[in-house]
């Protein structure tokens, strides 16, 4: 039976550095490289930041509650995704496969999971709680997000998977708290 786990383990492994190294290899293109590059900095924080100011000055009387609400999600992503990272030490993509290149710099050491996906997966679903007709605007941005990290060839795409899951259960688990 463990042989089992093993084999299926290792063939899981085997088709997330593939799919790694074809969407890295295949975003290759500048005008790509700059556009994943400047959507992963903005990831970074600043469009997130930007987005409560904005919820801030536009909702003057309602919107300290989502702010306050995607502050906290984000105060709990961000130590459970340093906990995890400690404790699987994950090298980067561009760190193990030299078929992968590493097209922007990283905010911390290992790669499992991708902070930028927990982060904007939380975020948005806070954020879209209280302000349905951001969706528009939240998910494709969350979206290309989680694909800059793989693109760039500084997450496995379980990385982001993981990143998501984490994401989305820290932002469900404020809802029932708050």
């Amino acid at each position: 039976m463990i042989w089992r786990l093993d084999a299926a383990i290792a063939r899981l492994q085997y088709w997330d550095e593939l799919l790694c190294v074809r969407f890295n290899r295949g975003a290759q293109q500048r005008p790509v490289v700059l556009a994943f590059q400047a959507v992963s900095w903005l990831g970074n924080g600043i469009f997130w930041y930007a987005l409560m100011l904005a919820l801030l000055l536009a909702d003057a009387h309602g919107g300290a509650m989502p702010v306050v609400h995607m502050a906290f999600v984000g105060a709990v992503c961000t130590c459970c995704y340093k906990m995890v990272k400690h404790h699987t030490v994950r090298s980067r993509p561009y760190q193990v496969n030299p078929l992968v290149s590493a097209n922007a710099a990283v905010l911390d050491r290992f790669s499992f999971p991708s902070g930028h996906t927990l982060h904007a997966i939380a975020f948005s679903l806070v954020a879209c709680s209280y302000y349905p007709g951001l969706a528009v605007l939240l998910w494709p941005f969350t979206l290309l997000t989680a694909l800059s990290r793989v693109a760039l060839g500084l997450h496995y795409p379980s990385d982001v998977i993981a990143g998501a899951a984490l994401g989305a259960l820290i932002a469900g688990a404020s809802f029932v708290i708050a």
